[in-house]
């Protein structure tokens, strides 16, 4: 299956479409995700997975419901790590080769411009 899909498929749909939950994919590095994949820390157990923490839900008993500093501390600390990644998928969506539907029936010709766009742009930001 190709890692580029056209149409809304959810993130983590897509993840474990191409990353089988299960599998040793992810066990020597460490993945840094936003709460958009709630419930991977369950499915990939064996890698270490950071999630920023979710602030809780308003209740009777909990009317003012908030993050405790610490948890307000890491959840800042892990979006200065990811919005430098956010940052170069943004750079690459610069090259509208990115944006913009392939007209052409080489699947290969998809990773090309994907390549393409990550090299230049980590060429223009050094």
């Amino acid at each position: 299956m190709c890692c580029i899909v056209a149409g809304s498929v959810h993130d983590y749909t897509l993840m474990k479409d191409v990353f089988t939950p299960g599998s040793a994919w992810f066990e020597k590095v460490n993945l840094w995700l936003d709460l958009g994949f709630l419930g991977a820390d369950k499915d990939y157990q064996s890698t270490q997975i950071y999630l920023p923490h979710k602030k809780p839900r308003k209740s009777k008993k909990n009317p003012n419901p908030t993050l405790t500093p610490e948890q307000k501390k890491q959840n800042r600390k892990q979006a200065a790590t990811r919005v430098i990644v956010e940052h170069a998928i943004g750079g690459m969506k610069f090259f509208h080769c990115m944006m913009h539907r392939i007209r052409n029936h080489l699947g290969h010709f998809v990773d090309y411009f994907f390549s393409l766009s990550a090299g230049l742009w980590n060429y223009k930001i050094c």
